[in-house]
């Protein structure tokens, strides 16, 4: 009782110097106006909407109790998700999200303590005891822990197979403009300012790049490595093939859209052959029994004799 009312009573002390104490403003806003060159030239976000400074939120208590919880979250997540930051990132881009490791760890962090806290909450209010309680905690943990990673894994699963459906459509469309007589860059252009998916969202991050100074192979080449869906990646890499050596690109783009159909067909056929074979299993399932006690029946006045 005495460290509860202690705990309680620093509470108390913290809200009321966060309510008479004003918080010191934060010195980024100030900076962020003299970095947007130098962050410009690393490649980096200008940042250009957040020049003006944003008034400090959040009461006293959370800005005291804040970098604690935080910490603990990270620390949370980063045991429960070892993985590198680097191949999170990755992960995380082939999804399409746009946000960082930290992120995902901290949302890693809080499914477990939720999943956690409801199976102990089930295991205490429900079956009404401890040892239920942990175990259903641990089961919570986990399964939280499983499914955010899982779920990484189907938005990157699900967004190749949106660009596989895009793609022979846009590489017919850049076919088209570059035998019009448009270069790798202004064909790329055209289709981004035009269109709309998750082939259009990777050229327009390769354009993105050229802007910021990368060179149009190595902007290419970049998007090819970290894309998640192979016949992507040789359409970038024919790109970046075209810009250094000037190779045929319309050719080579038709020759890929072909290719791509192809395999296309192919997988839908094999895709229809095995969803064949998977409707005769209830029909066997429930033909099947039925057919054994009609053969089965008469064994017996057979075997032994009509009575």
């Amino acid at each position: 009782m005495l460290a509860l009312a202690a705990a309680g009573a620093a509470v108390a002390a913290a809200g009321i110097a966060g309510l008479v104490v004003q918080p010191t403003g934060r010195l980024a806003p100030r900076v962020r106006p003299y970095s947007l060159v130098a962050r410009a030239r690393l490649r980096g976000d200008a940042d250009v909407l957040a020049v003006t400074p944003a008034p400090a939120g959040g009461t006293g208590l959370a800005r005291l109790l804040g970098p604690p919880l935080g910490a603990m979250v990270s620390r949370v997540g980063a045991l429960v998700d070892r993985r590198g930051d680097a191949r999170i990132a990755l992960q995380l881009r082939q999804a399409g999200r746009s946000g960082t490791p930290a992120d995902h760890r901290h949302a890693t962090a809080l499914a477990v303590v939720r999943d956690s806290t409801i199976g102990a909450a089930l295991g205490v209010l429900a079956l009404h005891s401890a040892v239920f309680a942990v175990a259903l905690g641990a089961v919570g943990g986990v399964s939280g822990a499983a499914r955010e990673r899982s779920k990484l894994d189907r938005e990157v699963r699900d967004r190749a197979e949106r660009m596989r459906l895009e793609l022979y459509t846009v590489n017919q469309l850049l076919a088209m403009h570059v035998r019009a007589g448009a270069g790798p860059i202004q064909a790329v252009q055209r289709v981004v300012d035009r269109g709309v998916g998750a082939v259009v969202d990777d050229l327009a991050s390769v354009l993105l790049a050229v802007r910021r100074g990368v060179s149009e192979p190595r902007a290419f080449r970049d998007a090819a490595e970290w894309t998640p869906e192979p016949a992507a990646a040789r359409t970038y890499k024919l790109f970046a093939a075209g810009a250094e050596r000037g190779v045929d690109l319309a050719g080579g783009l038709r020759a890929l859209s072909e290719d791509l159909r192809d395999s296309r067909r192919e997988e839908v056929r094999q895709t229809a052959t095995k969803r064949r074979a998977a409707m005769l299993v209830p029909t066997i399932a429930v033909l099947a029994p039925v057919m054994l006690l009609f053969i089965a029946a008469p064994l017996p006045s057979v075997v032994f004799g009509a009575r």
